[in-house]
């Protein structure tokens, strides 16, 4: 059986003066590229109900709603009869997926690039599984081969959620170097790259990133880069004079099992046997 197509546009938030076209222009894209399910994903905290309704309009089959309470939106992508998934990164965000009427729960760890909470995946899952049931939950965070699939299904998973992984996809825009040359513990969970960027994301989710100097710098002193405008302006002249990666590079501590690029259809056919491979080795008794 094929499996569905799932493409995601991530919201860039209210404080970007162009939301409104970026969104028309971005979301335009899926359903003029393939036939097949797509969705569309958006950051509770940040995004406005007049944004997820110009998504909506463009009929994606799921909305995915990541990062604080979900609550005011929820009924909007229900109303439209899209499928509601909500990310969550503790047990109170899990609480408020179920109340909203979540149809896919992903818990997600620490282990994930990018933002998060403070739960590592290994205990958390199995906790959101029981506490959702019969709600199916993906794991997400420090899943990059068929392994770490086999081990979220393991643990009460109906899935997973992979990242970083399909950063080197053959398909995506991202520097696959950045990826494949780095291991986990060239990632640095923090702050300091929101602060930098002066992007306002609520300071209980951290992003993890591959760490360069200026990030070695300043972890764990964000407050004093906050109110040191000279810091921040030098992070900027190091983007413009290449010593620094314009963005930051959001990966998981998982990037050691990432070695090469592939096409996106050929990861998830991987993943898929390896899971497979790893499920039926496991001897019990």
């Amino acid at each position: 059986m094929r499996q569905p197509e799932l493409l995601k546009v991530w919201f860039p938030g209210p404080s970007d003066i162009s939301v409104d076209g970026w969104l028309e222009r971005e979301l335009a894209i899926a359903p003029a590229g393939t036939t097949r399910p797509w969705g569309v994903g958006f950051q509770s905290w940040a995004a406005r109900e007049r944004d997820l309704r110009q998504a909506l309009a463009f009929r994606p089959a799921a909305v995915m709603l990541s990062f604080s309470d979900p609550a005011p939106l929820a009924p909007v992508v229900r109303g439209a009869g899209a499928l509601l998934i909500i990310q969550v990164t503790d047990l109170a965000e899990a609480r408020q997926a179920i109340d909203a009427g979540a149809d896919v729960i992903v818990a997600q760890g620490t282990e994930a690039g990018g933002h998060g909470g403070g739960r590592s995946l290994m205990p958390f899952l199995p906790v959101v599984a029981d506490l959702a049931a019969p709600v199916p939950v993906l794991a997400a965070g420090g899943i990059a081969d068929g392994r770490g699939l086999a081990a979220g299904l393991a643990l009460g998973a109906a899935g997973a959620l992979v990242g970083t992984r399909f950063l080197v996809a053959a398909e995506a825009l991202t520097p696959a170097e950045a990826v494949v040359e780095h291991g986990g513990e060239d990632t640095l969970r923090t702050r300091v790259s929101d602060v930098a960027r002066e992007a306002p994301w609520p300071s209980r989710y951290p992003a993890r990133t591959i760490r360069n100097a200026f990030f070695d710098q300043w972890n764990g002193r964000e407050d004093e880069l906050a109110a040191d405008p000279a810091a921040r302006a030098a992070y900027r002249d190091a983007i413009a004079a290449g010593r620094l990666p314009a963005d930051p590079v959001w990966a998981s501590e998982a990037i050691d099992l990432i070695t090469g690029l592939a096409p996106a259809g050929s990861i998830v056919a991987d993943l898929v046997a390896e899971a497979h491979r790893a499920l039926a080795a496991i001897v019990i008794g």
